[in-house]
């Protein structure tokens, strides 16, 4: 029951490139401290998503509840900062830096680790665009081209030589050939100006 069809092909899943993580992180990292580690639950769900490994699920659940026992914490406390006893604040003090530490260490290593095992295990770079293009190859104008074919059909073979080979040349630089049409086009373009510019 199967055809002659195209074969299916596997999807290649592209890295994102090393901007696009960096800017990823530093944006999970603001948003966690800006916080006060209240959201730091978005960097462990991105990075549970992206390993897809239970312990970084088990950890999501366990940041997610700290979260809200924090936020329980703040909301039991006295509006009036006179009326909050020393302890209740270095209380709630070490267990937003705990969290905060805690998250965007962990958050970071890992992905950091992931990532770099995946461009070791021979995953394709990003790509990057060379900083220099490619210069094209020397094109000749129609008119030397009918001009070369013109030669050819000219001269008659003589039965009685040795037929030799003729020379090849040697390739000049891309770069200059590339020159060398430019400037073509140039003086082609130059004679056409001058002689409209006689016709007037």
């Amino acid at each position: 029951m199967h055809g002659y069809g195209p074969t299916p092909q596997q999807q290649t899943t592209s890295l994102p490139s090393p901007a696009t993580l960096t800017t990823v992180r530093v944006i999970l990292v603001t948003v966690t401290v800006l916080s006060c580690g209240l959201l730091g639950w978005v960097a462990m769900l991105r990075l549970a998503i992206v390993t897809r490994r239970p312990r970084d699920w088990v950890l999501l659940v366990v940041v997610m509840v700290l979260n809200a026992a924090l936020f329980a914490f703040i909301m039991g406390t006295p509006d009036d900062p006179d009326d909050m006893s020393d302890a209740s604040v270095l209380l709630m003090l070490l267990w937003i830096v705990a969290l905060l530490a805690g998250v965007i260490t962990y958050y970071l290593y890992v992905e950091i680790r992931h990532y770099s095992s995946l461009r070791s295990l021979g995953s394709p770079p990003p790509y990057t665009a060379s900083a220099h293009p490619a210069p094209l190859p020397y094109q000749q104008h129609p008119a030397q081209q009918q001009q070369q074919h013109q030669q050819h059909q000219h001269q008659q073979p003589n039965p009685y030589t040795v037929q030799t080979p003729p020379p090849t040349p040697t390739p000049a630089p891309q770069r200059l050939d590339q020159v060398r049409a430019e400037l073509d086009e140039l003086s082609d373009y130059l004679r056409k100006e001058n002689r409209e510019g006689e016709g007037r």
